[in-house]
């Protein structure tokens, strides 16, 4: 398993695939699959029954997971790739191309 330095509410550009070139916000992270869902990308469409919840059932739109290593951090609105460093005792995350501090 990769060491995945990505979080939840991350800014990511997707680098690779269908829906390359789209932006997006992390909603999730799967760390021990090594996979993101991100806001308004790689959307299916889940058939569903009527329930007790959803009268109507049919086809819903919805995001699916996509693999960590095909996006990559925005930072100041440019793609980047992440390190990470220890500053004043606590680890931090690092923009790679800038050497700025993310958090």
């Amino acid at each position: 398993m990769a060491n995945l330095k990505l979080k939840s509410g991350d800014k990511v550009v997707i680098i690779t695939g269908k829906d390359k070139g789209k932006q997006g916000k992390i909603l999730s992270v799967d760390k021990k699959n090594n996979r993101v869902l991100v806001e308004g990308v790689n959307m299916i469409a889940k058939h569903t029954k009527p329930n007790a919840k959803d009268q109507q059932g049919g086809i819903i739109k919805r995001e699916s997971f996509i693999h960590a290593s095909n996006v990559m951090y925005l930072h100041n609105g440019k793609a980047t790739r992440l390190g990470a460093m220890i500053k004043d005792g606590k680890k931090v995350r690092i923009a790679k191309k800038t050497g700025e501090v993310i958090d």
